[in-house]
Order: structure tokens, then sequence, then C-alpha cells
């Protein structure tokens, strides 16, 4: 026997309306093991979007009806709404009934949503409550003239207009099929009255299914009116069903979220193809290239430009950024920063105001100080940089020593020559230097110069002491190596 966690009651402090969210169907069409609406749309589960509209709506915190097969959306939805068990699906009456079951006494309207249906508005769920209220309804609902109503609930009228009953497309004739009025599954219900014939459900001939909508049949027995609000067949009704349904519903959200940067001041080169997330945030005269891919909390500062082919997700980036063709991955990048191309900044990396992170270089858990230059094909891990630290070609952090990671400290002004290896944990001075290829295994002195493999530690050069024709810096002769001259 499965143990099923305790079914809470809204309270005292529960509102007159009250949404229910319907998420108990596996939704095998679907093919996945994710509960259908736990599916993503521009970076969210589609009941997230559902969730919005019902308490703008209603005001109040909504009830979510799951079952077991869907109770991963149990703990989804735990922070913003109440939940009720449906232990076995035995059709959407019977989800209602059980949602009935967890709600406080004192609830006077039942708003019924489909957690498959993210599109719907806020602003629509509003009028379906008004109209209720207008006509003192038992029952208000939102209907469609589909241009395509297979597979669907139709709303069946007297020859006066009157809505009498829906009617599933599994139970309809052949001449109510022809119909192209539908249910489009949103509903505005009296609680008393629900309270009292919820229970006159009966099953259906064809499925076995307890059906909500024969609750419009019932309200008409005890003559009470249904109110039909019309909306326009937009697509924003239709419930996610399969991947196709999900991709199209995608689709649609993005051109509106795009549309909407584009009108707060943003650029897109090629709005067809940004790709961005609910969560991200974008300043005014940010510039996004074609190909790029914006994803969970990243917010990205005023005057930054993403270049085409680059992926950001859950980082900050400042203002007058470029960032070319790279990946960043939870970090944080100061103002007037470059990135790339080709570079890789992993989490935790920290890359601090006017630096230069430049061709295949990669960052992980470091942090960088201001106008730190690491031009090309290097690699810091575990790391921490000071203000105008130069970084060589192939310069690499050897943080990870088999069992653990270590740290490695570089002070201020300090020069690290090419294919320069420092051994965690290992510190350098400020003002300090290495020469091209040094292995160094221990800490190097403020002002001091590490030379060799193992590094030995020596005293820079000073200009009177440079052979002439070698630069500044560079080893004295017979010394191994020196530091590198180019950034």
């Amino acid at each position: 026997m499965t143990n099923t966690p305790p079914q809470p009651r809204l309270g005292a402090a529960a509102r007159p309306t009250v949404a229910v969210v319907l998420a108990a169907g596996l939704g095998t069409r679907m093919r996945s093991r994710v509960p259908k609406v736990l599916h993503e749309l521009c970076g969210r589960p589609m009941i997230d979007y559902v969730l919005d509209a019902a308490i703008a709506a209603s005001g109040s915190r909504p009830l979510v009806v799951y079952s077991p097969a869907t109770d991963a959306v149990r703990s989804h939805v735990a922070e913003r709404a109440d939940t009720a068990l449906q232990d076995v699906p035995r059709g959407t009456g019977d989800a209602l009934r059980a949602a009935l079951d967890a709600l406080a006494d004192d609830v006077v309207e039942v708003l019924v949503l489909s957690g498959d249906v993210p599109l719907v508005q806020a602003d629509l769920l509003a009028a379906l409550l008004e109209a209720r209220a207008l006509d003192h309804a038992a029952i208000a609902l939102v209907s469609v003239d589909a241009i395509d109503p297979t597979g669907l609930g139709r709303v069946v009228r007297t020859e006066g207009g009157t809505v009498e009953r829906i009617v599933e497309d599994k139970d309809a004739t052949d001449d109510e099929r022809q119909i192209t009025e539908i249910n489009a599954g949103l509903y505005a219900i009296d609680a008393a009255w629900l309270r009292r014939r919820i229970g006159a459900l009966r099953p259906s001939a064809a499925t076995g299914e307890l059906y909500l909508t024969d609750l419009v049949a019932l309200a008409r027995e005890d003559g009470r009116l249904i109110a039909a609000l019309d909306v326009d067949d937009d697509g924003r009704l239709t419930g996610i069903n399969d991947r196709a349904q999900l991709a199209r519903a995608e689709w649609d959200m993005r051109v509106e979220m795009n549309d909407r940067w584009l009108r707060a001041g943003v650029t897109m080169q090629d709005p067809s193809t940004v790709y961005l997330e609910h969560g991200v945030q974008l300043a005014e005269d940010v510039t996004l290239e074609p190909n790029v891919i914006l994803r969970g909390r990243t917010v990205v500062g005023r005057g930054t430009r993403i270049g085409a082919g680059s992926r950001i997700i859950d980082s900050i980036i400042g203002e007058d950024c470029a960032i070319v063709a790279s990946v960043l991955e939870s970090s944080t990048v100061e103002d007037q920063v470059t990135v790339g191309p080709f570079s890789h900044l992993r989490p935790g990396a920290h890359v601090g105001r006017r630096s230069e992170v430049g061709n295949y270089a990669e960052i992980k858990n470091s942090r960088l100080g201001e106008h730190v230059r690491q031009h090309h094909m290097s690699y810091l891990g575990d790391a921490e940089l000071g203000d105008d630290t130069n970084v060589g070609a192939g310069t690499i952090t050897a943080n990870y020593d088999g069992v653990r990671k270590h740290r490695t400290i570089i002070g201020k002004g300090v020069f690290l020559g090419v294919d320069t290896m420092l051994r965690a944990p290992v510190t350098l001075g400020d003002g300090s230097k290495t020469g091209a290829g040094a292995v160094v295994t221990r800490d190097v002195p403020a002002g001091k110069l590490a030379l060799g493999m193992p590094a030995r530690i020596r005293e820079i050069p000073k200009p009177d002491d440079v052979p002439a024709g070698v630069p500044a810096g560079d080893a004295p002769a017979g010394d191994s190596g020196g530091p590198d001259s180019a950034a």
C-alpha cells in the first residue's frame, strides 16, 4: 500500500474564490517519465504559468490536484499552492471532488483550470469570474469557435442560444460532432451549488470516467443559468498533450517575450534565433546577435553586446561588456569586460572590471581583479588574481591533486610567462614574475622572479642588468627561460 502525505485544508485565511488547477494526468502522449505539467516552456514548467494566472485572477493561494503518478507535481508547487490527492484518476469530475474535500467551507467560488494550458491569461480568468457574477450563474465557462474541434468537448445550445450541456467527443453523436463551438476547460463555479451536486456525477458509458463537464447539464436541471464567455481561437487555450504541441507553445511564448524586450530597448539582429528564458533580465541598449541563448536567472547590463553563438546560464554581466561566442555558467562579469571568442566561464567565475578574457580561456571558481589580462589558451581554477595581473598563454593552475582541490593566490601586478604551471596550493606576491615554462611549486615572494622546472626564485633583473638587445624582464644569459613578453 502506498503511503501518501496528509491532505491540507485551506483554513480561515481562505479567500472567497479559490483556483483549482487540475494536474493529475500523467500525459502519456508526451511519452515521458516526467509528469506532463512539469515539462518546460522557456525555462519554466508549464504549470508555473498557470499558477501565475490563477493567483493573479483569484487573489488567493490555489489548490493543485495531483495523483500518485504525478507526485512530483506536489513537491514542485508546494511553495505556491496547496495540493489535493486524486488517489485513482477517474476523470476531471472526480479530480474536482478531491479538490472540494480539501477546500474550506467558506470558499464561495471555485475557478477551475487545467495545468496543461500555460498560455492562459489572468485577464481572461478575471472576465470569466465577472461573467458568472453578472448572471448569478451556477457555472461560467469559456467557449471557442474552433477551427478544428476534433477530439474536444462540444458546447450544445438550445435554439434560443442557451447553453444546455457539454458533450465529450467520445460520447457525441455524429450530428453533435458537427458543432464547432468547443469547451475550453476553464470554469467559474458556485461553490455551494457544486458541493450539493458533485455527488450526482455518473461515469461515462464510453470511458467510465466522471466528467466535470456533466455539471453543466445538472445545473440546467436545477434551473440555474450557464454563462458562456466566447473567445477567439488564437491557440492560447489549447492544451499541450505531446511534444509537437509543446514546441508550438514555446515558439508562441518566445515570440511574445522577444517582442516585449525589443519594445523595452533591447536590440536583436535576428529575433527568430534568440532564445531567452523566462527569468532573464536585460537592460536598455543590450545587443543580442544571432544564435544567442540566455537561460535561468541571467542578468545583462546596459550597453553590453552578446555575440553570435554565446550561451549564458544563471550569470550576471555588467555594463558595456562584449561576450563573443563563449559559454558562461553561474558566473559574474563586471563592467567593461571582454570575453571570448571561445572562452568558458564555469560556475564560480568572477571577472573584475575592465578585464580581458581572450580566446580558449577557461575560468572555474576563480576571482579575477580589475584589469586582469588572460588573453588566450589558459586555465584558471580555484584561483584569486589581483588587479593588473597578466596571464601568459598556456598558463595553468594545477588545482587538483587527485584527492582535494587547492587554491592559488596571485597578487597584484603579477606577470605570468607563457606555459607557466602553478601547482596549488601556492601564493605569488604582488609584482612577482614567472619565466616561460616555469613550474611553480612553492610560494614566490613579492617582487621576485620564478624560473625553471621546478622554479627557482631569483631577483627580477634591473634594466641596467639586461644585456643589449634583450627586453627588460627577460632572463639573464645562462638562465633557463624568462617571463613572457607578450600578453
